[in-house]
Order: structure tokens, then C-alpha cells, then sequence
């Protein structure tokens, strides 16, 4: 809303646009004095006050309020929408310019809700392309711009920020961001039943990938119960394709393989392709795990063409990591190496998981041509990448591999440093570093 002299001033341009006196103004809710009052700036009307002002007037509160015709505001929530089907069919960065040209509109207009929802699209679409920093940048100007707002409309901010630190690998700090929103939705009362599946269902990878699969499985329990009262059918999705990773931590593979197919067939239905080929890249994974390693081939490259299709680089390499693997269990060494390359570039910009896990592959394979050398440097320095993750399970294997190999060269003690260093970081099931985990919302049961 303007300051009072603003609104005033429009109050009586408009009044005398239409040859309006005072008391026609005012009857018969208000009187002259009020009118008058009210023109010169010197109180702040209400809201039940200017819409009452704004009908006899013969447009809109919002435009007597800011100035702006309403039906901006209605556009522009349209072209977010549309921005949105843009990103979910399109290519991310076609997305981009579409939502930055929105921000500045909405920027223009003082519309704070549009702004916000600009730049929740803006993270999503640097997610896609993976550029980390500026997506956590985004989430970040979304979550301020919406402090004052209920913690369940700052929940999609608060899950494209750890989105973006798990990404980059830094696991401890999304579970923490997520694990806070939990408990604060918890103790305000505010347990909105889509709010914690969007919650639970981000929680699910960073637990998997901690080694922490009972708070996993915890977690999709939750979201699984909450499922019934969401009616958002792309947030069902999301949710299915996160808890078929715990039913395979569990040796559940084809209750994973089911709740893969249910979230695949509504992706379908909206044509959200990036999702989509999530889909494909999990049942691939799931097949890989389960020794069909030709079916999960198969899935793993049409996630890959997908994704690269839609130049979403970061997911593409993460995904090539997965297909590495099975190649390189087919005995297709070569093929196997030319995917992994782009991690041997310095830096970590794929996300230190995934770098990590593409240097362990790496160290397989030069083990299994019987180059010793070559294998110890992939796993000193996939170790280096994943102790900064906390991906503990990961580490623990890294760890025994280093130390097998180590051991079979006769170097002992260096192989004892190994397996300590492995040991370390085994930890009972269900556990991270973080303390106990989120107090579980009271919610309304239907």
C-alpha cells in the first residue's frame, strides 16, 4: 500500500475524474469530513475503508491501494505459470530468461509474492543447469523476501537451498536446513501436510546419502501417511520417486521399482520431462543394484538423453556416474572412462558426491587393468572429495578398497591406516552427526 498522501491524492483525482462531491463519495458509510480528511493525507485508511472507496469509485482496491491495475497482477501470475510449464517442458535456460524478465517486472509493480515466485523458478532452473551458487543465491532472496510470511509458503525456498547444498555435497548442512523446517513447522502448530512431504521427501537423499537409511525409511513413512491429504499430483510424484530409494536400502526392490512406476506414469501425464528422466535414472540405479545391468543400461542412457536434451549438466553427469558403473561391471572399461573424463578436471564443480564416487569408479577400473599406481591417486583423492560430503557409507567402502590395495602391495601399515580411517566412519544404523532427529509434526488426521 502507498503512503496515506499518495492514496489521497488518487482518491481525489479519481472523484473528480467521475464529478463526484465528498458526500457522494462518502455515502453512506463515511462522511465528508472523513473524505476530506483522507484527500489531504493525513490519515491511512483502511482496508474495509478503500475497498468500500474503491467500488463507489469504480475500480479495483489494488489500484487504489498502489496504483497499479489489477490486471497486471493478474498477468504476470499467469506468465509465471506459464514460465513454469516452460521449465517443466522446455530447457532450463529458455526458462531463465523468461522468470528474470518476470523478477523485473514484478520488481517494477512492488508485487513482493511474484517476486518471490520468480526467483523460486530462477533456482530451479540454476539447479538444472548446475550452477549451484546462483541457485542457493535465488532460494536465499526468495526466503527473505517471504520472512514474514508462514513457514509452509517459505518451504519450497528452504527445500531449493538444500537442494542446492546437497548438490554440491554438502550433506550436513541440508539435512540441517530441512530438519529445522520440520521441527519449527512442529512446534508452530503449522503442520501443513504438503509443506512436510515437500520436506520429508528432500530429507530422504541427503539421510541415503549420510549412510542414515532408518531416518530415511522414517522419513518416508511420514511422507507416505501424509500422502492422502496432498493434491498437488507433481509433489506425489517427487515423493514416490524419493521413497523407492529407501524400500532399496531395505532389499525392497520391487516395492521400488512400483513406487518408481507410479511417480514415471505422472510425470507422463504432466510431461515433466527432467522428472521423467529421474525416474529412468532411479530404475536404473534400482536394476543396477539387482544385477540387471543390460535393463539398467537401458534406463540409465534415456535418463542421460533426456537430460542432455534438455542441458541440465549438472544432472547428466551425475547420471553418466551410474552408467560408468554398469559399464564397467559389463567389462566395458573403455566406455567407462570416456564418461567419467569430465571429473578429472580440477575442482569439484559436479558436486563432491558424485566426483568423489566418479574417482572411486575410476580407481576400479585401474585396479582391474592391474595399474596399482593409477588406482591408489583416484582413491586418495575421491577420499579427499567425500570426507568434505559426510557421506559416511560411501567412505567406509572407499576406505576398503584403499586398504585392500595397500595391503596387496605389501604396504601393511598403510593399510591399517586405511581401515581405521574406515571404521571411523561406520556408525549404527539410522545415525548421523547431527543429533537427534526432527521432532515429528502433530498433523490433523482425516
Amino acid at each position: 500500500m502507498d503512503d496515506p498522501a499518495t492514496i489521497g491524492h488518487r482518491v481525489q483525482r479519481l472523484r473528480a475524474q467521475r464529478g463526484l462531491t465528498q458526500r457522494q463519495l462518502a455515502d453512506p458509510s463515511y462522511t465528508p469530513a472523513y473524505v476530506s480528511t483522507l484527500e489531504s493525507g493525513k490519515v491511512r485508511p483502511s482496508e474495509t475503508a478503500l475497498r468500500f472507496l474503491a467500488e463507489r469509485l469504480g475500480t479495483s482496491y489494488e489500484e487504489l491501494a498502489t496504483g497499479r491495475p489489477a490486471h497486471l497482477a493478474t498477468e504476470l501470475r499467469l506468465a509465471l505459470v506459464e514460465a513454469r510449464r516452460q521449465l517443466a517442458t522446455g530447457t532450463a535456460e529458455e526458462a531463465a530468461v523468461r522468470y528474470r524478465r518476470l523478477l523485473a517486472d514484478a520488481e517494477h509493480l512492488g508485487l513482493v509474492p511474484e517476486r518471490a515466485e520468480a526467483l523460486l523458478g530462477l533456482g530451479d532452473c540454476a539447479l538444472e543447469t548446475g550452477e549451484l551458487a546462483d541457485a542457493g543465491d535465488h532460494f536465499q532472496a526468495a526466503e527473505r523476501l517471504l520472512a514474514e510470511e508462514p513457514l509452509p509458503r517459505r518451504v519450497r525456498a528452504i527445500r531449493g537451498r538444500a537442494v542446492a547444498h546437497l548438490l554440491a555435497g554438502e550433506l550436513r548442512y541440508a539435512c540441517y536446513l530441512l530438519e529445522s523446517a520440520i521441527d519449527e513447522l512442529g512446534a508452530s502448530g503449522l503442520a501443513d501436510p504438503e509443506a512436510l512431504v515437500v520436506l520429508y521427501a528432500a530429507v530422504i537423499g541427503p539421510y541415503m546419502d549420510m549412510g542414515a537409511h532408518a531416518r530415511a525409511a522414517h522419513a518416508a513413512e511420514l511422507a507416505l501417511a501424509l500422502a492422502p491429504q496432498v493434491g498437488d499430483p507433481a509433489l506425489l510424484a517427487g515423493m514416490h520417486r524419493q521413497v523407492a530409494r529407501t524400500f532399496l536400502a531395505e532389499g525392497r526392490t520391487a516395492d521400488a521399482d512400483a513406487s518408481l512406476a507410479k511417480a514415471q506414469a505422472i510425470y507422463q501425464q504432466l510431461s515433466l520431462r527432467t522428472d521423467l528422466a529421474h525416474c529412468h535414472w532411479m530404475r536404473g540405479y534400482v536394476q543396477a543394484q539387482n544385477g540387471e545391468l543390460e535393463s539398467a543400461e537401458t534406463e540409465l542412457r534415456a535418463a542421460r538423453d533426456m537430460l542432455n536434451a534438455r542441458r541440465a549438466a549438472l544432472f547428466t553427469a551425475h547420471v553418466e556416474v551410474e552408467l560408468a558403473d554398469v559399464l564397467r561391471r559389463l567389462g566395458r572399461h573403455d566406455e567407462a572412462s570416456d564418461l567419467l573424463s569430465a571429473f578429472l578436471e580440477p575442482g569439484d564443480r559436479h558436486g563432491a558426491v558424485h566426483a568423489g564416487g566418479a574417482h572411486r569408479l575410476l580407481g576400479l577400473i585401474a585396479e582391474e587393468r592391474g595399474d596399482s599406481e593409477t588406482a591408489e591417486e583416484h582413491y586418495v583423492m575421491a577420499l579427499g572429495l567425500l570426507e568434505r560430503s559426510g557421506a559416511s557409507g560411501d567412505l567406509a567402502d572407499l576406505c576398503r578398497l584403499l586398504g585392500d590395495l595397500l595391503r596387496r602391495g605389501g604396504r601393511t601399515e598403510a593399510a591399517l591406516d586405511a581401515y581405521r580411517t574406515g571404521l571411523g566412519h561406520r556408525s549404527p544404523p539410522g545415525t548421523t552427526t547431527l543429533g537427534p532427529p526432527p521432532t515429528t509434526p502433530a498433523f490433523p488426521r482425516h
